[in-house]
């Protein structure tokens, strides 16, 4: 296509492009460049104010230009979550908006992005703008669009491209602009309009969307209209796998993979979701939508979306249904219901929520959360296996809220963590009509979600709207659903406190142990089965209920599990008894559900290794279920294959979680714990450990920095050692040292930052210490990482250097740190690198400081995960001069704090790389924990 085809081709459009019926309309001409993955644009805003004031600027959402910075909102967010791939992207990846020009009515007006969010453009205009009066803004501008890895949009590797939000719209008007930023959140807020789109791309290019209208030359000229929508996304596709599927409510275009369903199978599910829809929801907004692969990833089925392909407990036709019944919920609530979706979403999601549930109790009130393998011998008889489908939604919402970092409803989107946005607050939202639906009866809610719909679809919706409404049609008050169940994380938890039998009575006391104000269920169970059903509502902090006895034999709470309980294991008192009520053990292998009528004990077995005791299996036995619990025990004997002892570990502990809102202080954890091993040829430890943290967190839910107080006294018996090195000063092999530290981290993948300060002191010694560790992520993509410590001693009455500061490697006489071989001063054990105290890697002489030291590491990125280190450093003993320190190296940064090797250069020992055995000089980091591992796979969800 030649550039005077294309240019007469754009202005001609421009010319002739009509005015739509709408208050605003938005015409697009873009040329695509597949070479340069750019769109040159020029586009005609027509904005009618409707704002009730006369308008001075006009503000426009160019979420193109997010992707422009490593420092943009979009930026700080992938930060936020771990994400380093858009900040190590080179610029070719990255996307932006070059504007050439803005103006109206032939004159040009100043322009300028927001300092704080380069994503919004505030335009001025020439003559202010009336209420009800128009002005039409031209404008022209290159989009360079980003590297689809990044949120699912922009250009593809295999040369496709998928277009959203890749075009200028004005920012929502509602009492004052509401502007914000692309965070990856999908939920642009711009005014409904008529959108005209010609787009000229390749000829070898197929468009795919859901526009009203579609059009193709066959020359590569593309035009898409759609009237009272937010935008238009559109999918090139060099060879499209999307198909069409026509209901006689809506026609479905697709490329969500069917599994091994074929095509008239994937129609049959289609029309069953439409039809479904359709009946309990009401009419679809426009005859046509796309639902892609894209928003199936963007917002998956969580648990069948992340199965492996040859792991297939559900049938085709379920997995697929419920896929298909997400995303077109999604997009038909989005496109209906106008709402401001980053602060209002919970509205939606309720519904959505809610309408899957129904979904899955109309046509398949049989399956289980693991599907076919519920029946599979071996896992049946786990109680995670008998949870149905939707117990799914309160579980996975009540994941949060036993960590205590669930969130509220009406949290604002870019305030949620990723797994209260993606899940947990979702799950609660339709769990909250669910639990509305019980408290009235079967059709209240279902008549009021149908009623909502209607009256908001195509309009603009606000929570006043929905509150309104459902106050309208509850039968019964409901002001604790918005004031605690929406508005804040108050706990709902209840426990029957006692019965009394009067007569043929039963006088039930029913405890509230939080403040929030809940109607909670009330069962009267015989034989298994529900005998009675009562509410009991306005319980305070404790409330006594008169029901008939009716030969009742128990009691139960929540016996449905409707209500998202915190807790349910004291929701049930038996009337046969006191020892009716008492618990039964369970022995379970690995982990399980929690089942509230059981004292459930979970075994697995274990290994680790030491040096001296060999490869040590055990037996772990512990009480820690899916959901956090606040009592927890954890019991690990083990067996020396090489020591020929029994060895092992254990703990207790029981947190106590606080939950205001108001409070800094979020947990307090109290702990004992104990273990005894080997710590050099046959030659036992024992260590005793009381402890007491405080953590602290930020009111901001996603920030990453936590602060940590702990406070513990190490109580240390060992055998002694012949081998003056290995025992303390006068032979006294045991000891105790209490030990105070606070601890501020901030994990941020972009600039990490963690510090301590630590106080020890026992009989014979005091210190003090600080830690400071500090990388940062340069935007060159290399990374700088420092290490500061100094420690001093307050006071020091030992004879050894058994306690005192070390260079290199800590004696670690409190037994912190997972030393594999502790006792060793050669071999490949000894080259085991701990960074802690001095954090040197090069073995020098005279490494101990019995008064203080001072030490600084630092390492740089030379290439990738290759890296120079170099460490620096002062070292004072007692009626010893003070001596200057240092080494240098080559770091292979494999896996930071996982898997690290260093290789030493020049150090006070000259030139190491040169000198005989250098292969005993190398050090390693090795983590073999599984727990410490996974770390770095779930921090970015929590």
């Amino acid at each position: 296509m030649n550039t005077i085809r294309t240019h007469f081709g754009l202005y001609l459009l421009l010319l002739l492009s009509f005015t739509a019926f709408g208050q605003h309309t938005n015409t697009v001409t873009a040329t695509l460049q597949a070479e340069s993955n750019t769109l040159n644009v020029v586009q005609k805003i027509t904005y009618t104010n409707e704002t009730g004031t006369t308008l001075s600027e006009i503000y426009l959402n160019d979420w193109s230009h997010a992707f422009s910075g490593k420092d943009t909102q979009l930026a700080k967010r992938f930060a936020e979550e771990f994400h380093r791939n858009f900040h190590l992207a080179p610029d070719k990846k990255r996307g932006y908006t070059a504007v050439a020009n803005i103006s109206a009515n032939a004159a040009t007006l100043d322009w300028q992005r927001l300092r704080k969010q380069v994503d919004i453009i505030k335009v001025t205009l020439n003559q202010p703008l009336l209420p009800n009066e128009s002005v039409t803004l031209h404008l022209n501008y290159e989009v360079k669009l980003p590297y689809d890895e990044f949120t699912r949009y922009g250009f593809a590797k295999n040369g496709d491209f998928s277009l959203r939000y890749w075009y200028m719209t004005p920012a929502a008007y509602r009492n004052g602009w509401i502007l914000y930023s692309n965070k990856n959140l999908d939920d642009l807020y711009t005014e409904q309009a008529d959108h005209n789109i010609t787009l000229i791309v390749p000829e070898k290019f197929q468009v795919v969307s859901g526009a009203d209208s579609v059009t193709n030359d066959g020359n590569g000229m593309i035009q898409l209209k759609s009237k009272n929508v937010k935008d238009i996304t559109i999918l090139l596709r060099q060879n499209s796998q999307f198909k069409t599927f026509q209901t006689d409510k809506v026609s479905i275009t697709t490329n969500i993979d069917p599994y091994r369903l074929d095509e008239k199978e994937q129609a049959i599910s289609i029309d069953k979701v439409v039809q479904f829809i359709h009946e309990k929801l009401g009419a679809f907004p426009r005859e046509k939508m796309m639902i892609s692969q894209i928003d199936n990833k963007k917002n998956p089925v969580y648990g069948l979306g992340q199965l492996p392909s040859f792991v297939r407990p559900f049938t085709d036709a379920f997995q697929y249904e419920i896929k298909i019944l997400k995303a077109i919920l999604e997009k038909n609530l989005e496109e209906s219901m106008w709402m401001d979706t980053r602060t209002e979403k919970w509205i939606s999601d309720a519904i959505e929520i809610y309408m899957m549930m129904g979904y899955a109790e109309t046509f398949y009130p049989n399956m289980k959360l693991t599907g076919g393998l519920s029946k599979v011998w071996g896992i049946r008889s786990y109680e995670f296996a008998k949870l149905d489908f939707n117990d799914q939604y309160p579980f996975m919402f009540m994941l949060m809220a036993r960590k205590n970092i669930d969130q509220p409803l009406n949290t604002s989107k870019d305030s949620l963590t990723k797994f209260n946005n993606n899940i947990a607050n979702k799950y609660k939202a339709g769990v909250g009509l669910k639990y509305l639906k019980s408290y009235f009866d079967e059709t209240v809610i279902d008549d009021f979600v149908k009623e909502y719909y209607a009256k908001n679809r195509l309009q603009i919706s606000t929570r006043k709207d929905f509150e309104n409404l459902l106050k309208s049609k509850a039968p019964k008050d409901i002001d604790w659903y918005f004031d605690n169940y929406v508005d804040s994380r108050k706990r709902i938890d209840y426990k029957i406190k006692k019965v009394k039998k009067v007569e043929d009575s039963l006088r039930v006391t029913i405890q509230n142990k939080y403040d929030g104000n809940f109607p909670i269920s009330l069962f009267g169970i015989k034989n298994d089965s529900v005998v009675s059903k009562y509410w009991v509502t306005d319980i305070g902090k404790k409330k006594t209920v008169t029901i008939p006895s009716d030969s009742i034999d128990r009691l139960v709470l929540n016996y449905d599990k409707i209500i998202p309980e915190f807790n349910q294991r004291d929701n049930w008192k038996s009337l046969n008894g006191f020892f009716a009520n008492n618990k039964k053990l369970r022995l379970t292998f690995f982990k399980d559900a929690e089942n509230p009528h059981y004292n459930q004990i979970f075994f697995v077995p274990v290994a680790r290794f030491n040096l001296y005791d060999g490869f040590t299996p055990g037996m772990r036995l512990y009480n820690k279920v899916f959901l956090t619990k606040r009592f927890l025990y954890d019991l690990k004997p083990s067996y020396g294959l090489r020591s020929k002892q029994l060895v092992g570990s254990g703990s207790i502990s029981y947190r106590h979680d606080i939950e205001s809102e108001n409070s800094d202080l979020y947990f307090t954890r109290f702990t004992v714990g104990g273990n005894y091993f080997n710590y050099a040829e046959d030659l036992a430890y024992t260590r005793f450990v009381p402890k007491i943290t405080f953590g602290f967190r930020d009111p901001d839910f996603r920030s990453n920095q936590k602060e940590f107080i702990d406070l513990r006294y190490v109580i240390v018996q060992r055998e002694q050692s012949e081998i003056p090195t290995l025992s303390t000063d006068d032979d006294e092999p045991n000891y105790s040292v209490f030990n105070a530290r606070y601890v501020y981290s901030n994990p941020d993948p972009i600039r990490h930052m963690v510090w301590f300060t630590d106080f020890q002191i026992t009989k014979k010694f005091s210190k003090i210490s600080f830690n400071l560790d500090y990388r940062k992520l340069f935007r060159d993509n290399r990374q700088l990482n420092v290490r500061f410590f100094f420690g001093k001693f307050l006071f020091n009455d030992t004879n050894s250097d058994f306690f005192s500061f070390a260079l290199d490697r800590p004696t670690d006489y409190l037994f912190d740190y997972n030393y594999y071989g502790r006792s060793e001063d050669t071999g490949l054990f000894s080259q085991q690198l701990v960074v802690a105290e001095g954090g040197f890697k090069s073995k020098l002489e005279n490494p101990f400081s019995n008064d203080w030291i001072g030490t600084s590491n630092v390492s740089y990125s030379l290439w990738k995960w290759v890296e120079a280190y170099g460490d620096v450093g002062f070292i004072k003993n007692n009626g010893s001069n003070m001596r200057f320190v240092y080494d240098s190296g080559i770091r292979l940064n494999l896996v930071p704090d996982f898997f690290e090797l260093y290789f030493p250069v020049y150090s006070n020992n000259g030139w190491e790389i040169a000198q005989p055995g250098f292969d005993q000089r190398i050090r390693f980091i090795v983590t073999l924990s599984p727990k410490t591992l996974t770390k770095l796979f779930t921090r970015k969800w929590f």
